[in-house]
C-alpha cells in the first residue's frame, strides 16, 4: 500500500537509507515528506517507531485507501447535487 507521511521539521536525505524504501522529500521548509510502498501494517508502524526515537512530530499520516476513500465521498457528494 502507498503511504505518504508528514514530520514536522527538515529531516536530512542522509537519513534515506533509515527510512528505505520510502522516500524522502519536502512539501515546504518545515515540513518532511516519506513516501512511497509498505508491504504490511507492520511495516508502517515499524517506520512510525523510528519517528519517534528521532523525537520528531508526527503531522500526518495518509495511505493510498485512504485517499481513493475520499475521493469517492467527494465525488459521490458532488453527483447528488
Amino acid at each position: 500500500m502507498q503511504y505518504r507521511i508528514r514530520i514536522k521539521g527538515q529531516l536530512a536525505l542522509s537519513w534515506q537509507s533509515w527510512f528505505a524504501p520510502l522516500q524522502i522529500g519536502y512539501e515546504a521548509p518545515e515540513t518532511t515528506i516519506l513516501a512511497g510502498t509498505l508491504p504490511d501494517q507492520s511495516a508502517l508502524y515499524g517506520v512510525l517507531l523510528k519517528i519517534d526515537r528521532l523525537g520528531v512530530s508526527l503531522i500526518s499520516v495518509e495511505s493510498s485507501e485512504a485517499l481513493q476513500a475520499a475521493r469517492v465521498a467527494i465525488e459521490d457528494t458532488y453527483d447528488s447535487e
